[in-house]
């Protein structure tokens, strides 16, 4: 585990040096602070089964109250985690190193693993994804306050695996759509973490249900992408499950039988954003940013011609995304900049 934490740092160290300035990093920062203790406006997505529910989502979530909902702001701390952990000179560091100190309390982080094991459905699996996302995030910091941070966090990842556990060999068939309930991108960050962690027995539930459920499929419509609110393709995703899962040559064979002659059809342009002010329209900003990371995790385990034009379409996803992203309203600030800097620093690859 520690030899592959290791590899994990130096990678992101490069990718940050080569993909984020740190004057870009700064003005992501600064995104994620904007929400990291606002409150309202909110989403909480609970149920409310008596009226001693009807609470504040600060008394809900002491931790992950900001942001406009629970996996927003979990995103949101990852955003400012990993860019002090890749920038620790900059100007800001000390600041937002403050500010997660005031968040990350054990009693706090305690209460946020409370919540999840009384409610064993809240944020499945999308929110589970980024916290295990950033679990992997604070046992990479290699310092005292980091430290500090992953013991008291540690719970809360506890309480996410053990739900998996349960609920993964029940779910017989994937969910396939291009928002949260999604199945492909929670699987590959839950794999990223057990591999991470060397959690053996976790790794192997998800590689088993990642071939049952995408193993034989070919034929991909890609056609029939986007959807009208979509962040996520399904396809990509499925792609870069896939591609974490196999041996480079079987992934390469299991993909020329998933996009036949490499016709990518809709896939291979950007899309446009009618409004960005829509909380649902906005989200199409984050499939141009998540197609081009999807994208180029599939390219790292190709080459020639099909390497070629899928960085080449990454490209044009990355700029369109990242043109979109400070858009002046909440309704995208409030989780775009994590997109950007998953996709800038090289996550997941």
């Amino acid at each position: 585990m520690k030899i592959y934490l290791f590899l994990l740092m130096m990678c992101s160290s490069l990718l940050a040096e080569n993909g984020l300035s740190e004057k870009q990093a700064g003005k992501f920062v600064e995104l994620a602070l904007a929400g990291l203790n606002r409150e309202f406006p909110n989403k909480p997505g609970n149920v409310m089964k008596t009226a001693e529910d009807v609470i504040s989502p600060r008394e809900m979530s002491p931790v992950f109250f900001g942001h406009f909902d629970w996996h927003s702001s979990v995103h949101g701390h990852w955003t400012l985690v990993r860019l002090v952990r890749l920038f620790p000179k900059a100007e800001w560091n000390a600041r937002v190193g403050a500010a997660l100190d005031d968040k990350f309390t054990a009693g706090g982080l305690k209460k946020e693993a409370d919540r999840l094991a009384k409610d064993k459905s809240f944020e499945r699996m999308y929110g589970w994804a980024w916290a295990l996302r950033l679990g992997m995030e604070l046992r990479a910091l290699d310092d005292e306050q980091g430290r500090k941070w992953s013991a008291a966090y540690l719970p809360l990842e506890q309480v996410i695996v053990s739900h998996a556990n349960a609920y993964l060999p029940k779910l017989d068939w994937p969910v396939r759509c291009g928002f949260h309930p999604e199945s492909a991108f929670p699987l590959s960050q839950m794999l990223d973490w057990a591999r991470a962690t060397g959690d053996v027995d976790f790794e192997k539930l998800l590689v088993s249900k990642a071939k049952q459920f995408y193993g034989k499929d070919t034929a991909y419509a890609v056609r029939y992408e986007p959807s009208g609110n979509d962040f996520f393709s399904p396809g990509l995703n499925e792609a870069d499950l896939m591609r974490r899962v196999l041996p480079a040559d079987a992934f390469r064979k299991w993909l020329g039988a998933f996009f036949p002659n490499f016709d990518l059809g809709n896939l291979s342009q950007p899309v446009s954003v009618s409004d960005l002010e829509d909380g649902h329209l906005v989200h199409l900003v984050g499939l141009n940013l998540s197609r081009a990371w999807t994208m180029r995790g599939i390219a790292s385990v190709l080459d020639g011609e099909e390497k070629e034009t899928l960085l080449k379409a990454a490209k044009k996803h990355e700029e369109a995304g990242l043109k979109d992203t400070f858009s002046g309203s909440y309704e995208g600030e409030h989780w775009l900049g994590s997109f950007a800097v998953y996709l800038m620093t090289g996550v997941g690859r």
